[in-house]
């Protein structure tokens, strides 16, 4: 055992602690790159999830945008119109009407004195109708059978006088309708135009209080003449006024 043939046999050594800590060094650092990495591709993840729904939203909020443009768009016409001075004045016209011939002072005089002319033959004629049955004559004989037989039908002094004055009032009054109405539009003085509307009124309504009062001569034929003195001259301007145009 000694001396031929001794063996070499080696004891294998720890590592040192120098091996330990420069690989715990290493392993460590691989670690934190890892970590690093992972991280990195985390928050790359998230921010590309995050620039999506961003982007998403943005196109919807664009889509939205051109929805109201082209919606302002298509009202803004339709506004425009409804701003408009002609649709204001419409809508004024609706609330407040107020034509312009009831503007006019001379025709709203004529429209006052020719209400009360058509009152008085509407009397007249009620007063006609009332002398028929007091005096029992009647123009047709439906009626005097109604009223005591066919010897009422007959014709009456009393009634045919109100039949007359009626009937004058008619001859007279429907031409000074058309007159004083083409004269309102003259545009003549209003001052004027009430005096022709006046006079003519008061003539013929004395006319009709004398006629069927039987008043004395000549106060019947003083109140025609006064009355026909203002057609005569509404006549005579309109046609003056016209006759540029014959």
């Amino acid at each position: 055992m000694g001396g031929g043939g001794a063996r070499d046999v080696s004891v294998p050594r720890a590592p040192s602690l120098s091996r330990w800590l420069h690989r715990g060094g290493l392993a460590a650092s691989a670690m934190g790159a890892l970590s690093l990495h992972w991280a990195g591709l985390g928050n790359t993840g998230s921010t590309a999830t995050e620039g999506c729904a961003v982007g998403s939203q943005g196109t919807i909020v664009e889509r939205r945008e051109r929805r109201s443009t082209v919606l302002d768009a298509a009202e803004s016409p339709l506004a425009a119109r409804a701003r408009s001075p002609l649709a204001e004045s419409a809508a004024g016209d609706r609330a407040a009407p107020s034509p312009k011939m009831m503007e006019n002072a001379v025709f709203m005089s004529f429209t006052f004195y020719s209400t009360i002319l058509i009152l008085k033959m509407y009397v007249v004629a009620i007063i006609t109708g009332q002398v028929r049955l007091r005096k029992k004559a009647f123009a047709n004989p439906e009626d005097a059978l109604r009223n005591g037989g066919l010897q009422y039908h007959r014709e009456d002094p009393d009634v045919e006088r109100c039949r007359r004055a009626h009937r004058n009032d008619m001859e007279n009054i429907f031409p000074f309708l058309f007159l004083g109405a083409i004269y309102s539009l003259l545009n003549p003085s209003p001052v004027v135009a009430r005096i022709h509307f006046f006079i003519f009124c008061v003539g013929r309504i004395i006319h009709t209080i004398a006629y069927l009062l039987r008043l004395k001569a000549p106060m019947r034929s003083v109140a025609y003449s006064m009355a026909q003195l203002p057609c005569f001259s509404m006549a005579l301007q309109i046609l003056l006024a016209t006759s540029p145009y014959w």
